[in-house]
């Protein structure tokens, strides 16, 4: 923290958001591998969350890579700031009372970890999207793991950089052999028993 500044204290609080929204709001963190299907369950879990009235809004990697963090590379060290940032933001996010839903590969305990200091642990959901690294590669949405195969990509976590899963997460979902509607209902399940 800069030396030179001074934190000034604002008289509406989350709390009093919270009560204009008619329920809590907190950071929803889909983890997992790329192509693991965070996003895709992140967009449709919001879209049933807008349905109920839930005040909303979703982050994802690609999007905030293409804005805010468009100067960082995937290296470890850019990989740290990149989710640092993003918790940043959940934070700003979640004291307007908006629940916020993240999807972000985030393969680093240690970053997921910086995230709860950041937000509070009493304001993060760390939702694991358990899929495999052969079901991912056989959907291979970007064509990412077939680039990364033939060397055009370094650092591509659960190829060439390591993907570290959650060890106690709050929600895990395995996608595999699992429909997205169950995934979904699943998650909104889990969702809308903390709203309250």
């Amino acid at each position: 923290m800069s030396i030179n500044t001074v934190r000034h204290e604002y008289k509406i609080t989350k709390s009093d958001r919270e009560k204009l929204n008619a329920h809590r709001s907190f950071l929803v963190w889909f983890t997992g591998l790329s192509g693991s299907g965070k996003s895709t369950l992140a967009n449709l879990v919001e879209v049933e969350l807008h349905k109920r009235n839930i005040s909303t809004f979703s982050l994802d990697g690609d999007n905030i890579r293409q804005g805010i963090n468009k100067d960082l590379s995937f290296a470890p060290e850019d990989r740290t700031e990149n989710i640092r940032r993003i918790a940043e933001i959940s934070h700003l996010l979640v004291e307007a009372g908006v629940v916020t839903l993240a999807a972000f590969v985030s393969p680093y305990i240690k970053d997921r970890e910086n995230i709860k200091n950041i937000v509070g642990n009493e304001n993060f959901v760390e939702i694991y999207i358990n899929t495999s690294l052969e079901e991912c590669e056989r959907r291979d949405v970007k064509g990412l793991y077939k680039k990364a195969r033939a060397g055009e990509i370094k650092n591509m976590t659960g190829v060439s950089a390591p993907y570290e899963a959650p060890v106690n997460p709050d929600l895990e979902i395995v996608t595999d052999h699992q429909s997205i509607e169950t995934s979904v209902q699943t998650i909104l399940d889990f969702i809308i028993q903390k709203l309250k």
